[in-house]
């Protein structure tokens, strides 16, 4: 996925979960922040983060925070536009045919009794044999001595899906997936956060040995774009 109209720009506060105050062009401003998750190890003081420009004259802010750089001894660019890996998700999800040799069907936004998920797919494998599977992402943000963790503060909605996605995994009326998008590269492999989220570390294990694949995508990172990279390790 790609972004248009970028500025590069100095982060100064933020006061609340949808606002920030970068210096921009050596003016304050306010813009809007398009995560509204903790990110207190990426939003610093002074740290560089990169704004879209946004094309709706009647918005309150003009700009939208989705990138920052981290520095940590290197620089690493980091996505953090919780919006952005379901887009790319779905990219990866029609060009991946190892996961869907031949992809039948893709719907957003599934339905499904009182629960509702990212993906829905029907595909075909190698056989010909057809299949049906859920499709839950999650776009992960925090990263700590190069290894990608989620989430990055509890999550009961991810707990939830989840338990879910297990389930409907072990009733055999679905396959399912738990598709963690890396919004950065460089990382050595993904594990869920137990110190942060135990009860999510522990569903996420069992979900895997019931059947569930747990998959983990990183990615290219520009100011201007996002793209699916390499799968990476999982550890459980």
């Amino acid at each position: 996925m790609r972004y248009a109209h970028i500025r590069k720009a100095i982060f100064l506060d933020r006061p609340n979960r949808f606002i920030a105050h970068v210096l921009l062009d050596d003016k304050r401003e306010t813009v809007h922040v398009k995560n509204t998750g903790r990110c207190k190890e990426l939003l610093l003081p002074n740290a560089t983060v990169y704004l879209e420009e946004s094309e709706n004259p009647s918005r309150k802010t003009k700009y939208d925070l989705i990138g920052v750089e981290k520095c940590t001894g290197k620089t690493q660019l980091i996505n953090m536009d919780s919006q952005a890996p379901n887009k790319v998700a779905r990219e990866w999800i029609n060009q991946n045919k190892t996961y869907f040799p031949v992809l039948k069907l893709l719907k957003s936004e599934y339905t499904l009794g009182d629960s509702r998920f990212d993906f829905y797919a029907e595909y075909k494998d190698n056989e010909g044999l057809e299949h049906k599977m859920l499709i839950e992402v999650k776009g992960v943000t925090l990263e700590i001595d190069n290894v990608a963790l989620f989430p990055d503060a509890p999550s009961l909605r991810g707990l939830k899906h989840v338990r879910e996605l297990t389930s409907l995994t072990q009733s055999g009326q679905y396959e399912s997936m738990i598709l963690m998008i890396v919004q950065m590269s460089g990382c050595k492999y993904f594990t869920p956060n137990r110190q942060t989220h135990a009860d999510f570390a522990d569903a996420l294990k069992t979900a895997h040995e019931k059947g569930v694949k747990v998959v983990a995508v990183e990615c290219q990172v520009s100011p201007e774009s996002l793209v699916t990279k390499d799968e990476i390790e999982v550890r459980l």
